[in-house]
């Protein structure tokens, strides 16, 4: 049997599966949903495997790139979960000081994607900390499945708490010039928007498919916004019209893309969500806006 490509999918699979990534629907239920897709040669298995994250293959910076400092740090959260563990990236030899970025996680911990993306903040020229808010329940547990379970059982505000002391953590580093920006994806998304809420001195965020503050929460806003989503989710860009209504009243400066024709989590490359066209130029619009706000 040849190997699946995305075109061979029906886009309700991909629903499905954002549906089960985000726990809408335990994993009995869609293997189940999932068998209805399985025709013409297609089984459930290989669709299982397509659509895995495949962690191995995709790195496109790998964690012993001789151009990167990349270490695990630990640093305290009081009104989180205590000491959290996070990946600190900066260029090799680094003297002075730069812009710094936290890379905020999906709803499953820092794997492997993650971590990626804050190495790939690291050589376009920033200091980069990905923390783990899975740390106080053992870390990211080496699989998303697992990660998800783990994840339900904190409480996403004391998560946000354990972001919001990246944050101050970042700000203290000798290596950091202390202008800090936030990028998230998915949960991670709705951490960067609700950084940008908390904290009044952080600079910029960027939310990738993130969920939405509300109109009060919206008003406090200072940083700058570059606000990504993709086309075809349906379920984050349902909050998007109150969103932008809000940051009109208030005078809030914001951009936001919208992606034709792409799925909630394009720019993970290491699942048939991703869309290599919308997340390269997603990521070049990251990059050129941390560069400006940082600067």
């Amino acid at each position: 049997m040849k190997p699946l490509k995305k075109e061979d999918i029906n886009q309700d699979v991909f629903d499905l599966y954002d549906y089960y990534a985000h726990n809408k629907i335990d994993r009995r239920q869609f293997v189940e949903k999932l068998s209805i897709y399985a025709v013409g040669g297609i089984t459930v298995s290989s669709l299982l495997s397509f659509i895995t994250p495949d962690y191995i293959n995709t790195l496109l910076v790998k964690p012993d790139d001789e151009r990167l400092n990349s270490e695990y740090i630990h640093y305290e959260s009081p009104k989180g979960g205590g000491s959290i563990k996070g990946l600190l990236s900066k260029p090799d030899n680094t003297t002075g000081k730069l812009p710094g970025i936290i890379v905020v996680h999906e709803n499953r911990g820092l794997n492997p994607y993650i971590e990626d993306v804050g190495r790939r903040a690291a050589l376009d020229g920033f200091i980069s900390l990905a923390p783990d808010a899975l740390t106080p329940l053992g870390g990211y547990p080496g699989n998303d499945d697992d990660g998800r379970e783990l994840q339900r059982k904190r409480d996403r505000n004391e998560m946000l708490e354990d972001f919001i002391a990246a944050f101050d953590y970042l700000k203290l580093h000798k290596n950091c010039n202390g202008h800090i920006g936030v990028v998230g994806f998915c949960f991670g998304g709705w951490i960067a928007n609700m950084m940008a809420v908390k904290i009044p001195t952080l600079k910029a965020a960027v939310p990738f498919y993130g969920g939405q503050p509300n109109a009060e929460e919206t008003a406090q806003i200072k940083a700058e916004l570059l606000l990504q989503y993709a086309e075809l989710d349906t379920r984050v860009n349902a909050g998007w019209p109150a969103y932008e209504t809000a940051l009109k009243e208030h005078n809030i400066t914001y951009t936001a893309h919208f992606y034709d024709d792409v799925n909630h989590g394009f720019h993970n490359n290491s699942t048939p969500r991703y869309d290599e066209k919308a997340a390269t130029l997603a990521w070049e619009r990251t990059m050129a806006f941390f560069k400006e706000t940082l600067k």
